[in-house]
Parts: structure tokens; C-alpha cells; sequence
């Protein structure tokens, strides 16, 4: 076995707009502490992106949101650096806004493994589970049923990968049942930070909802909740950015609905992402539908934040399976929302209980431990033996 295996990693990454951006800059994180193995993050080719330096992780522009040329780019590019493995962070709008291009990219896994390159592909969610409507993919039954036969194409598409990883156990199943796949695997999502334990807010004044916004996030029965619960002293932070299928939300909803009690931040900084958790006294989650696991849920978990969630989708499996808790309401329901945000406003002893748990859900399984998950599968793959990565002495990087 060499001393040093290249792996590439397909992902966006922070400061970007494009989904999984975040999740990709820890997942890398972690994986540049790794030893045995030399990373490249093959990134969106964005001038207007200034991306951050991660120690033992190399950075080359390699794909383009809505480029319908991805996978034949990603491949190059993976051949260009001698990759012996690839490893994809996908969401299934990951590679572009519109169907098609989102679809085409989706194929990248199959024409890496084609061009000779094994590939790895963590899946963030399949479209079986996801309320196309609610979630602004689709627009009546016709509609439906057609992009859900086009999203069962792109999943068989994906699981030409060598391994199909999913965040959560329902994917698996799905998987396994519906495509007879052999493949696949469970990786659970993982806590990207996990500091010291929390502690309670200085001042219950702050509601925060986090995240990238327009599609199925609405924060305009959030604001409406907010206001109904007419408590002048309470100040509403939306916190991140539209999502990439809806620009120009944000500052939409700022322009009808905006006021001195509505703060919009805009894009947070990862060196701030601690600061505005640990600032708020609850965390919202104005969700009407779930594409997947969520990675504000388990930084809310981490930071100490309380949050307030709709009992929807792949978000009551996650609070099920890892064993998160809050706050309860009705999506979709201002009155139910602003209930259940005054419930935890009101009741100190409840937060900090909620704030207890969910740390400790937080700590049963890092990123950096996920990380090891993949290199598991890599070194099966690449070197016949799982525990090729896992046995070599720790990595020294600059950084």
C-alpha cells in the first residue's frame, strides 16, 4: 500500500451559497486530520467565493452550479490529481437549480466509476421522502408523479456508485426495498462542533431561526408567530442566506415584512456561527417540509440552543433516532408557533433541560468520527482492507 492515498472530495463549500456548503467545509475539516491520506476537495470554479484555508486539505475548482458538463469535469479533474478514490457530498440539488441540471450531475458518481476511479457518494436525501410540493419541486399530482419517477432515475443513477452512504436508517430501508441495492450503507450525519456544555443565555430575548431560506423554510409565519406574541422586548433574528433555487427571497420578505423588530443578517461567518446560537434563547425551525437530515438541528444541539420544531418528515425521524427533543407545533400554524415559542420564553428549567439533552445527542457521534466511517469504506475499496487508514500514526498539518 503507498504511503499516501488521494482522495477527492466533490463538494461546495462555505462561504458558498449552494447547498451542503457548510456540511462540506467540516466534513473536510475533519478529513485533512486524517493520516494516510492526501485530500483534494474538488469545489465549485465560483471567482465570486473566497474560500477558506483548511489545513491538510488541497482546494481546486473543478464544477459550476447548472453546468450541465459536471460529470465529465469532475472526472477530469479526479484523473488530473491521480485520485485513487472519489467521495461526493450530495444533496439531489447539489449540481443546479433547474431539474435537469440538478439530474445530469447526479450522474458524476457513474462517470467517475467509469473513467476507473472507485466512488463514495454520501446521499443527504432521497426524493421517496420528501413532500415535493411542500418542498417547491412540485406543482400538482401530474407533476408529482413525474418528478418522482424522474428522482427514482437519478437514484438508481447514484447508486452505480461503488457505495451509497445515507444519514439516516429509512433510507437505507428504502433503498434496500425499493432498488434491491446492495450498496448502501448507513454514515449518520454527525455534530460538526461539539464544545463545552451549554450554558443558559445571559438574556431571554432573542428568537433565532438559521439557515438558507425560500423554498420549503418560510420565515413568513415565523415573523407572523413572532408578532403574535407582542412582547416588545423580543427580538427576531433570521440568520443565512436564501436558498439556491429561490434568490431574492430574503430580501422580499424583509421589504413587506421587515421592521425594527426583525434583524436579517445575511450570510454568518463559520467564526460566528457559535456566538449567534449561544446569543438566542430558542432556535426555530420553520420548516413545512425536510430534505434530508438537518445540520442547524445538530448546531443548535452543540451550541446549547433550545429549538422549536414542526413534527414533519425526516426531522421527527431524526429526533427519534438521535434522541433530540424541543419544542413541539403544527407546521404551517402562526398561533401553534408562537405557543409553542412562548412555552420555552416562559419556562427557564425547561430550556436548560432541553439544552442539556440535546448537547448530549450532539456528543454521541462527531464528524470527525464520520469521517473514519468513510475512510472505512475507501480503504475496502481502494486497498482491500477497511482499517487502512485507521492504523497509521496521526497526521502533522500546517496550519
Amino acid at each position: 500500500m503507498p504511503d499516501v492515498t488521494t482522495i477527492a472530495v466533490v463538494t461546495a463549500l462555505s462561504p458558498s451559497p449552494t447547498t451542503l456548503s457548510e456540511y462540506g467545509l467540516h466534513l473536510l475539516t475533519s478529513l485533512g486530520r486524517k493520516p494516510g491520506v492526501r485530500i483534494v476537495a474538488l469545489v465549485e470554479d465560483d471567482p465570486s467565493v473566497a474560500y477558506p484555508h483548511i489545513p491538510g486539505v488541497e482546494l481546486l475548482p473543478a464544477w459550476r452550479f447548472n453546468d450541465p458538463r459536471n460529470p465529465f469535469r469532475i472526472a477530469r479533474a479526479a484523473r488530473r490529481i491521480g485520485a485513487e478514490a472519489v467521495l461526493f457530498n450530495a444533496h439531489f440539488t447539489s449540481f443546479g437549480s433547474s431539474k435537469a441540471t440538478a439530474a445530469v450531475g447526479l450522474m458524476s458518481p457513474l462517470i467517475t466509476r467509469l473513467a476507473g476511479i472507485p466512488s463514495v457518494t454520501l446521499m443527504h436525501n432521497l426524493v421517496e421522502t420528501v413532500d415535493l410540493g411542500a418542498a417547491g419541486f412540485g406543482a400538482g399530482e401530474l407533476v408529482e408523479r413525474v418528478m418522482r419517477g424522474i428522482g427514482s432515475v437519478v437514484t438508481w443513477l447514484v447508486l452505480r456508485s461503488n457505495v451509497v452512504a445515507t444519514t439516516m436508517p429509512r433510507y437505507v430501508e428504502i433503498l434496500r426495498r425499493k432498488y434491491r441495492a446492495d450498496n448502501v450503507v448507513l454514515t449518520p450525519h454527525g455534530s460538526f462542533d461539539v464544545p463545552g456544555p451549554p450554558r443558559p443565555p445571559s438574556a431571554r430575548n432573542r428568537v433565532l431561526a438559521f439557515g438558507k431560506f425560500g423554498t420549503y423554510k418560510r420565515v413568513e409565519p415565523l415573523i407572523e408567530a413572532f408578532r403574535l406574541l407582542n412582547r416588545p422586548d423580543l427580538e427576531l433574528v433570521v440568520a443565512g442566506t436564501d436558498s439556491p433555487n429561490t434568490p431574492g427571497y430574503l430580501a422580499d420578505v424583509a421589504e413587506r415584512l421587515g421592521g425594527s423588530d426583525v434583524k436579517f443578517t445575511g450570510y454568518v461567518p463559520e467564526t460566528a456561527v457559535e456566538a449567534t446560537f449561544r446569543d438566542a434563547t430558542v432556535t426555530v425551525f420553520p420548516y413545512t417540509a425536510t430534505t434530508g437530515s438537518s445540520g442547524p438541528l445538530h448546531q443548535a444541539g452543540s451550541f446549547g440552543c433550545p429549538p422549536v420544531l414542526p413534527r414533519v418528515g425526516d426531522l421527527e425521524d431524526l429526533i427519534h433516532e438521535e434522541g433530540y427533543t424541543g419544542a413541539f407545533f403544527e407546521p404551517g400554524n402562526a398561533p401553534d408557533l408562537a405557543r409553542a415559542i412562548a412555552e420555552l420564553l416562559d419556562d427557564s428549567d425547561r430550556c436548560e433541560a432541553i439544552a442539556l439533552q440535546n448537547y448530549r445527542a450532539a456528543c454521541g457521534l462527531s464528524l470527525d468520527e464520520v469521517a473514519d466511517w468513510h475512510l472505512i469504506h475507501i480503504g475496502r475499496l481502494v486497498h482491500g482492507d477497511a482499517r487502512a487508514f485507521l492504523a497509521t500514526e496521526p497526521k502533522e498539518v500546517l496550519t
